[in-house]
């Protein structure tokens, strides 16, 4: 199983945030380690202060497939989840300045929380997504947001990357979440339907 992330995917985010918009998906992994599933909670690691969660919509790919075409996209998933890219933004910037791998900020242990899976119907393009934190609501966006549907990251990740049944799409984040501290509660709903639920420690 893979854990593909894709970075900057909502307009709101790269402009709050500065970000150029690119011509493609910029994606990246995580292993299967990263894995936070069944509400357990999330410990904040002793290596960095400052960890932001960004919620996202995530795909499972149920067929094999390379080189797929947008259009036959659709084909290659039925269930969505939402799930959460634990980021540690201190060591982030680190990388970023010193034009380093993204791997320790982004791919650490237990930092892709993932709800269970529901059967997609309807639009996956026109779907309802929130996170709240202690009540809060800290991001709220609709896929139609998107600047790649989820049809074009399969597109694109697919020329690089062979997808595999099982493997999980995490198709971006859509705005800038607050830091995380010690006893927050994370909640995060699709189409207003609670989905996940779960204490930091």
């Amino acid at each position: 199983m893979k854990l593909i992330c894709v970075g900057p995917n909502y307009y709101e985010f790269t402009k709050e945030k500065g970000f150029s918009i690119s011509a493609e998906p910029l994606f990246f992994m995580k292993p299967d380690t990263a894995l936070l599933i069944r509400n357990r909670p999330f410990f904040i690691p002793d290596f960095s202060s400052d960890i932001h969660p960004e919620i996202q919509l995530v795909v499972k790919i149920h067929k094999i497939g390379r080189h797929i075409q947008a259009k036959f996209a659709h084909k290659y998933y039925n269930q969505i989840a939402l799930g959460i890219d634990f980021s540690a933004f201190d060591l982030l910037d680190q990388c970023r300045k010193n034009g380093n791998p993204w791997e320790i900020a982004k791919a650490f242990d237990f930092s892709a929380a993932i709800s269970d899976f529901v059967p997609l119907a309807g639009d996956v393009q026109n779907i309802a997504i929130e996170m709240k934190l202690n009540g809060e609501s800290v991001q709220k966006v609709n896929t139609k947001e998107m600047i790649f549907t989820v049809d074009q990251i399969i597109e694109h990740v697919s020329k690089f990357v062979t997808l595999k049944i099982g493997d999980l799409i995490y198709t971006g984040t859509s705005s800038f979440a607050p830091k995380i501290n010690i006893g927050d509660q994370i909640s995060g709903s699709l189409e207003g339907e609670e989905l996940f639920n779960f204490f930091i420690k």
